[in-house]
């Protein structure tokens, strides 16, 4: 008895995840080399700091040094750093993660909102254990102009603005997807925040600069991965491919209105 009809390959998985006709496969795939990729120079700055790496520590002193300096003699630059890095500290950015979760309910994108949360604590809490395994202390200065307790590496500040501002950037995306302006304007607020949170911590004296730059990398690689995980997520719903970085990654939330309908 003969068979017709086309003959059945099997490919490998490499041929499946990197095959272009199967988008999904494929950008998940790059999705999550990036986010490994990342983590490799989280884990290079930790391991020099763990090892005292003599020119790391010779940098870090420096800046420190410098901007104590300049911290000193500019009194009014010290308070506009402490104003910045209480607005956007960890306590007020979960409280802004915390009203996107419920907005995002009430307009009926669960799955979003329980992205955004898995995300913030996935961060917050690798942040809080590597300080304890790391256990570095952070600057003895003298006259200090700010204090701040705990362990140093790595920035809790600067991790926390980069988990809250990439999730947002994420979330709010969709609704500039169709505007140039809109995007560039959302992407300026979320490295601003990001950018200048981590440079308070250095300015006022309370953190060495391989731990902020240590805590932007992390919340970086925490984003790009529960990205990742959320585009999987999605895919078992039938949903197309996003682009995460131009249109978020819930394109269609644009598209429900208030209480999750269609607009």
């Amino acid at each position: 008895m003969e068979t017709t009809g086309a003959p059945v390959t099997h490919r490998s998985w490499r041929g499946r995840r990197l095959d272009r006709e199967h988008s999904l496969g494929l950008r998940l795939t790059l999705a999550a080399v990036a986010a490994f990729l990342v983590l490799v120079p989280f884990a290079l700055i930790a391991l020099l700091v763990l090892g005292a790496w003599p020119p790391l520590l010779r940098l870090d002193a420096s800046i420190t040094d410098a901007f104590h300096g300049y911290a000193q003699d500019h009194p009014v630059w010290v308070d506009v750093m402490t104003v910045w890095t209480h607005v956007f500290g960890p306590g007020p950015l979960r409280v802004a993660a915390v009203a996107v979760v419920v907005w995002l309910v009430r307009r009926g994108a669960p799955r979003l909102a329980v992205w955004v949360v898995v995300t913030m604590v996935t961060g917050g809490l690798l942040g809080a254990l590597l300080k304890l395994l790391v256990g570095r202390d952070r600057p003895d200065l003298l006259e200090p102009v700010a204090r701040a307790a705990g362990y140093s590496f790595p920035s809790g500040h600067a991790l926390n603005a980069t988990l809250a501002a990439g999730v947002l950037l994420l979330v709010f995306l969709p609704f500039a997807r169709d505007s140039r302006r809109g995007r560039v304007a959302l992407w300026t607020a979320a490295v601003l925040v990001t950018v200048v949170t981590g440079i308070s911590r250095i300015a006022l004296g309370v953190h060495w600069t391989s731990d902020v730059v240590g805590g932007w990398v992390l919340g970086t690689a925490v984003v790009a991965a529960t990205a990742a995980g959320f585009a999987t997520w999605r895919s078992g719903s039938g949903r197309r491919s996003a682009r995460p970085l131009r249109e978020g990654v819930e394109p269609e939330l644009a598209d429900q209105g208030p209480e999750g309908g269609r607009a």
